[in-house]
């Protein structure tokens, strides 16, 4: 029975040992209220009241395993200023392992901050956002921290994910690495890439929306026949096991190395509100149920229901293993 399998998943991913390496992204939101127009130019003038740092990208995987109450160790860069200090610790009160992010005091913490504002009787909007990144490639001595750590403790992980947000903490020389290390360990392997993801051949399974599908493979998703076009050409050129691709308000459609395509409407079509992050929170779900021994199916299933409850919440947000049992329980009723 489905609602009994995917229930047990929840008890049987608690405590899996996952690595997320990529990414490490903090999210700032400055929040606060519009006082006046400024007499100097014609701009608002916002009174600063609160700053929040939540985790981004390839963090937000991590967040969202830890959630699930999965052992999670991060990998990835960090610079050396607040945001950096602040996602760690954010990470660490997560019981997250954070000895994997590496500080790098030549680039700055991945950041992006969202300047909100809102009075009383107004709706809370985001005025602006900043990004602040550095564009070049790691430098030779970080990348192969990086890759001593992942040699280090690789062996002792039950999953592995690789969050590729395109913003150069993910090598060509670490991807190599981590596919080979988790053949040579039997550790099932999963990415979520947003611009490079066929340069991953080899890995378990592969996490994809349909824009980034539709960009891997040089053509349009636009009905059932295309998006099966995608899935598959992505499945063969990478040697996957299995591709996922996510569909919006259509569900996702699972892609397996045997042949079978499985099309999984949402959960709650009519209650969508913010996908924000909603990829990362199916990637943390699907690695867990993966090394819980989970079939693809069943994984992506779970990843589904996952996902139809972190999209009702404002923002990047995660889920629990209690939110998830009731998710699913409803369902079935």
């Amino acid at each position: 029975m489905l609602q009994k399998s995917l229930v047990e998943l929840i008890e049987k991913m608690q405590g899996k040992k996952i690595m997320v390496i990529g990414d490490m992204v903090a999210d700032v939101y400055l929040e606060g209220e519009i006082s006046r127009i400024s007499r100097e130019a014609p701009v608002l003038i916002l009174e600063h009241s609160i700053e929040n740092v939540v985790p981004g990208g390839a963090a937000n995987a991590v967040h969202n395993g830890a959630t699930l109450k999965g052992t999670i160790y991060a990998v990835g860069v960090v610079g050396n200023d607040f945001a950096g200090q602040e996602l760690s610790r954010v990470l660490q009160s997560k019981a997250v392992d954070t000895e994997g992010l590496l500080l790098d005091s030549s680039r700055p913490t991945i950041t992006k901050t969202r300047i909100m504002a809102g009075g009383q009787a107004t709706v809370r909007q985001q005025i602006v956002r900043i990004d602040k990144e550095k564009k070049e490639k790691l430098s030779f001595e970080v990348e192969q921290a990086v890759k001593s750590y992942i040699t280090e403790y690789i062996k002792d992980m039950d999953g592995v994910v690789i969050s590729d947000y395109g913003s150069h903490t993910v090598t060509p020389s670490i991807i190599e690495g981590v596919i080979t290390k988790c053949h040579q360990n039997n550790i099932p392997c999963m990415v979520d890439s947003r611009y490079n993801v066929m340069s991953y051949h080899g890995i378990t399974v592969v996490k994809q929306n349909e824009s980034e599908a539709a960009a891997a493979v040089g053509d349009d998703i636009k009905d059932r026949a295309t998006l099966l076009h995608a899935g598959k050409t992505i499945l063969e050129k990478l040697d996957a096991e299995a591709v996922l691709i996510s569909r919006g308000p259509d569900g996702m459609s699972l892609f397996e190395k045997s042949g079978k395509v499985t099309h999984i409407p949402v959960t709650n079509k009519s209650e969508v509100y913010d996908v924000t992050g909603a990829g990362d929170t199916v990637v943390a779900t699907m690695i867990l149920a993966l090394a819980a021994g989970a079939s693809y199916e069943d994984a992506a299933r779970l990843s589904n229901f996952a996902a139809g409850i972190v999209v009702k919440k404002p923002g990047t947000a995660t889920t629990t293993p209690a939110e998830l049992r009731q998710a699913i329980d409803e369902h079935f009723e």
